[in-house]
């Protein structure tokens, strides 16, 4: 059985001094004897990159970044490159989330591409897909996210997927189980049908909107939920660390 990914998307968060303490109390703990049965990885802001990679080094605890343009390289004043984050030491990188969908204007396709790039420069790319209030009050929540899958899926290559109820993000407001395994059987039952069983079985969907250690156990034992994309709970070291002692 796969190992579960927990994800911490630090997003906009975290000075120099205390980014450090917290990837060095990770760390730490990840070094020690009884580090829980799940992969960690954690996603720092691009200006984080380095310092906290250099103190995750050897922790077993994964690098990844928040974005990253389409193109190579060229004339994109503010943006980062997918082969500037792997240069940073990052393994995966987080595109589609629903908060530069919505902030930013992002669409499928520009996604895709993104997720194109960050797959010729080795990242594994973790695709968010997830309804509005308003989509899923109208019943459209599982055409949304099929959509959003479609249109942001490359035609191969390793990706993890994160589904995430915009109205459950940053809320407190958490899908109930038999939402996550509804949302989760369909995209797993998509990926079967497009890439084929196999494919869909070694593609983690993580679960992500208002994770937290009190619920973490619950959501992360739901079928088809691979881990957990954590935001909040990812800035303190224990919340986080509980979280993925919830897989054991």
């Amino acid at each position: 059985m796969a190992r579960k990914l927990i994800a911490g998307n630090w997003k906009m968060n975290g000075l120099l001094a205390g980014a450090t303490a917290l990837a060095g109390e990770l760390a730490a703990r990840a070094k020690g004897p009884q580090a829980p049965a799940c992969d960690f990885l954690v996603c720092p802001p691009a200006q984080l990159l380095f310092p906290v990679a250099e103190l995750l080094e050897d922790s077993g605890i994964a690098l990844g970044a928040q974005d990253c343009h389409w193109a190579q390289s060229g004339a994109h004043t503010g943006d980062i490159s997918a082969a500037m984050l792997a240069d940073a030491g990052c393994s995966h990188v987080i595109l589609g989330h629903s908060e530069r969908r919505g902030d930013h204007g992002e669409s499928s396709a520009q996604v895709k591409a993104k997720v194109e790039a960050a797959q010729l420069a080795g990242l594994i790319p973790i695709i968010c897909v997830g309804e509005t209030a308003e989509e899923r009050k109208a019943g459209q929540a599982l055409q949304v996210i099929e959509a959003q899958l479609r249109e942001s899926l490359p035609e191969a290559g390793d990706v993890v997927i994160a589904y995430e109820p915009v109205w459950a993000i940053g809320t407190g407001l958490t899908a109930t189980p038999g939402d996550v395994a509804e949302a989760h059987a369909h995209i797993h039952g998509l990926l079967a049908a497009w890439h084929g069983g196999a494919a869909a079985d070694a593609t983690a969907i993580l679960y992500g909107g208002s994770v937290k250690p009190e619920n973490a156990g619950e959501l992360l034992a739901v079928d088809h939920v691979g881990g957990a994309l954590v935001g909040g709970a990812s800035l303190k070291a224990l919340d986080f660390w509980a979280i993925g002692e919830a897989c054991s």
